[in-house]
């Protein structure tokens, strides 16, 4: 039987390679600190006591996004959020850096969050931005574009959190901030990936442009763990 493709259980590839240092784990579960990104990773074909232990480290009625070639929830975990979703990967992406990104880090992370919050480009915590490279660009001193990396399986690093405030869409800033972020990630010697929704045709159609390729279909898992949120 071959091995399994590290992009095929990303989050689980991560937290078990270059993430390593990030991992929680309680048997043979996996996540990272809940500040710095929302994944529970599981092995691909967990058994009930995987499950339980999940249910033990989220702790009853959370809500937690499951990563990676996994299946449904046992019986009693209520399914919030199924949607359909793409991973692409660099297949020639023509990859440059941009004399106008800067380097964010945990000083800008206000201005991040605040960007996050208008445009919600996907989960974005306060320390996200420990998980790699974050590029961004400022007008008038105030940042209204960034990207950065998130998931990093061995050889391999996602593009995440890809956004533009309202007022400055259409100038191309989210490209040039990917092209960029390409560029060092193969500098690493590593191949930028990402992740999109399936119904955001738009997005999916520009990532394609730029050179990504569609690897294959992936499911936007998030459930609730069984049992009642503790009163405080």
């Amino acid at each position: 039987m071959s091995e399994p493709h590290p992009l095929d259980n990303p989050a689980w590839s991560s937290l078990t390679g270059p993430h390593a240092h990030f991992a929680e784990r309680r048997g043979n579960v996996l996540r990272y600190p809940v500040d710095v990104a929302p994944f529970i990773a599981l092995p691909e074909k967990p058994e009930a006591a995987d499950w339980e232990e999940v249910e033990a480290m989220a702790g009853p009625g959370a809500l937690i996004p499951l990563a990676g070639m996994i299946g449904p929830p046992p019986s009693g975990w209520e399914v919030i959020t199924n949607g359909k979703g793409v991973q692409l990967v660099d297949d020639g992406v023509a990859a440059r850096p941009d004399g106008e990104a800067v380097r964010l880090g945990a000083e800008d992370v206000p201005e991040m969050l605040a960007l996050v919050e208008r445009t919600k480009p996907g989960p974005f915590l306060p320390r996200t931005v420990e998980l790699g490279t974050y590029l961004g660009i400022r007008r008038g001193g105030v940042l209204v574009a960034m990207a950065g990396e998130r998931l990093h399986p061995p050889g391999w690093t996602e593009i995440s959190a890809v956004c533009t405030d309202e007022a400055f869409r259409g100038q191309g800033l989210a490209t040039r901030l990917v092209l960029a972020l390409a560029a060092g990630i193969r500098d690493r010697g590593e191949t930028p990936f990402l992740h999109a929704a399936a119904t955001n045709t738009g997005a999916v159609r520009l990532y394609e442009s730029l050179g990504f390729r569609l690897r294959r279909t992936v499911t936007f898992l998030s459930a609730r763990v069984p049992g009642q949120v503790p009163v405080a």
